[in-house]
């Protein structure tokens, strides 16, 4: 029997759908892994969106911020993990794994806030405060509705992050669909590794085309059309951020 045999038969096998002598099944691990993800998701978003909106409004200490933030990339996700978890204690693993996740999700979330704002075109912003509008009107009014395209994107990128990290959180004897990849090499069961590593990349791709299609509905036709324009100049100004920290 080839692999993809096994792991067709792994994944239609009745036993790993439901809870065998405690050992959760595909239901329950589907579960936590996405209680890991929406929380660490959450919590970056309240933290990284509202500073980004902030520093791309304002243009204070954006290049420090951005910068700091971005070296958040360079962290390796396990190594950190391991590090809170023996820092913290196992009884606050959970915690640990969600610090974990959310330095991941906020550099994407922080980046796309402020380049979504500071896209926005001068001229509109020019308008609404001649229009006699207070900076924090023009703001909310005018700025982050215009940068929704790319916060949207913002948000759909540090989820898929958060989804492929969040199988890490097995490595420290928690839950999540990670558990079958690991408890699959522990035992030598490659039907239930590829069955995991399958399971991983659906929920991923799933969850893109449900936030894909909120952002069609959330977002105006109007700035749809304009997508690609932002996605450049944002390209762009992520690039001149870049260059300012390096010099």
């Amino acid at each position: 029997m080839n692999v993809f045999d096994q792991l067709v038969s792994w994944l239609s096998d009745p036993d790993n759908w439901t809870t065998t002598l405690g050992t959760p099944g595909i239901p329950q691990r589907l579960v936590e892994h996405l209680q890991y993800t929406v929380v660490a998701v959450l919590i970056a978003a309240l933290v990284a969106i509202p500073l980004g909106a902030y520093i791309g409004h304002t243009g204070k200490g954006g290049t420090v911020i951005v910068g700091i933030v971005n070296s958040f990339r360079a962290l390796p996700e396990l190594g950190l993990l391991i590090l809170l978890v023996l820092t913290m204690g196992v009884l606050l693993a959970v915690e640990a794994l969600t610090i974990a996740l959310v330095l991941i999700a906020i550099p994407p979330l922080l980046a796309g806030t402020y380049a979504g704002v500071r896209n926005v075109e001068p001229a509109i912003v020019d308008a609404a405060r001649g229009m006699g509008m207070r900076e924090k009107e023009i703001l909310l009014r005018v700025e982050l509705p215009n940068a929704l395209p790319l916060i949207f994107g913002a948000v759909r990128a540090a989820t898929l992050q958060v989804i492929a990290t969040a199988s890490i959180a097995a490595f420290v004897s928690l839950g999540g669909l990670g558990r079958f990849v690991i408890d699959g090499y522990a035992f030598r069961e490659f039907d239930q590794m590829a069955g995991g590593a399958v399971l991983i990349a659906g929920l991923a791709i799933t969850v893109e085309l449900v936030l894909a299609g909120v952002q069609w509905l959330v977002v105006s036709p109007g700035l749809r059309g304009t997508r690609t324009r932002s996605r450049k100049r944002a390209t762009r100004l992520r690039i001149d951020t870049t260059t300012e920290v390096t010099t």
